[in-house]
């Protein structure tokens, strides 16, 4: 399991970029969401990994 938390604001980054966190369910900062571990997921954090945290568990 992936837990994966909004850290920074999607505010002023590519369209591609807000879509997939909203893709992810991920709308307001400090928001927490958990995900299966599966490539698709991973693929996604990947697109975005300067806006989240991403912790396993």
């Amino acid at each position: 399991m992936l837990k994966v938390k909004l850290i920074r604001s999607k505010c002023g980054n590519k369209p591609k970029q807000v879509a997939t966190l909203d893709a992810l369910g991920l709308r307001k900062i400090r928001q927490e969401k958990t995900f299966e571990d599966r490539p698709e997921i991973r693929g996604m954090i990947e697109k975005v990994k300067h806006l989240v945290e991403v912790t396993e568990q």
